[in-house]
């Protein structure tokens, strides 16, 4: 058996460096039916950026009624996020709730449950991107259902910009949104794309857009913003990490946030 000095010698021989967080940490609220935002948070992490998740208890429904359910065990949902060594930012991973709850209430909820770490919400990083990249008039590709849609479109309407089109896919299921092919992604949003609209927006951060974005964005020439890109990319930038990610658009061209979104 090891006496007292024998381990404080020990001790003493670990080598320490980084930790996979050395660029910063950041930690995502997700739906408990979601099946690809996971995925995408591994594929769209730099090296030197931590990951951590936790659920939030919410139904297969994606409707007005059960979207509002999520806020229910929101605080609940970001306390289990590193509570002794917190992360940098917090952000709630859907769209569609981050609309019909709210962004204010939901940073209520999660500074209530994280008070060390910033919140955030996904909408609040599309909000980002259109805007660093001065788009005005967009179409918008969901999933949604139309009662969804119509709360899009005005919070959109709200937020300054020109909604020339706005289409979904009439789902109502999330545990089968992942399920979509990404090929139907993209025709679906390619065939809402007009000569006037400066950009084209996906809505939902439960289906596979990143798979494909790059590839309509070459097809259309013109900026594409996806759900999961942009919340990354606004994510990161909260952070002070500019990672320029090949492949997932022009969006990650740019550095820094133009006017970002208070929360």
């Amino acid at each position: 058996m090891l006496n007292e000095q024998n381990v404080l010698l020990e001790k003493s021989k670990v080598k320490y460096g980084n930790a996979y967080g050395y660029l910063g940490s950041l930690g995502f609220i997700v739906m408990a039916t979601d099946t690809v935002m996971q995925e995408n948070l591994r594929t769209l992490a730099p090296k030197g950026v931590a990951i951590s998740v936790a659920p939030v208890a919410s139904p297969n429904e994606i409707t007005v009624e059960g979207l509002h359910k999520h806020i229910d065990t929101m605080a609940d949902a970001a306390s289990l996020i590193q509570p002794d060594a917190p992360t940098d930012l917090i952000c709630y991973a859907c769209t569609s709730g981050s609309i019909v709850i709210g962004e204010q209430k939901i940073a209520q909820q999660i500074r209530l449950g994280a008070p060390k770490s910033k919140p955030m919400t996904l909408v609040t990083g599309v909000i980002d991107a259109l805007r660093s990249l001065n788009t005005n008039s967009i179409v918008v590709a969901t999933p949604y259902i139309d009662e969804v849609n119509n709360l899009e479109y005005q919070f959109l309407i709200n937020k300054g910009f020109n909604v020339l089109d706005i289409k979904g896919m009439q789902i109502d299921d999330g545990s089968i949104m992942g399920n979509i092919t990404p090929n139907y992604i993209k025709e679906f949003a390619i065939s809402l794309d007009r000569p006037d609209a400066d950009a084209i927006f996906i809505s939902c951060g439960g289906i596979r857009t990143i798979d494909i974005l790059q590839e309509i964005e070459d097809e259309v020439k013109k900026p594409v913003i996806s759900s999961n890109q942009a919340m990354m990319w606004s994510c990161l930038r909260r952070i002070n990490v500019s990672t320029n990610l090949k492949g997932f658009g022009k969006l990650f061209e740019i550095s820094n946030i133009l006017n970002p979104s208070p929360i």
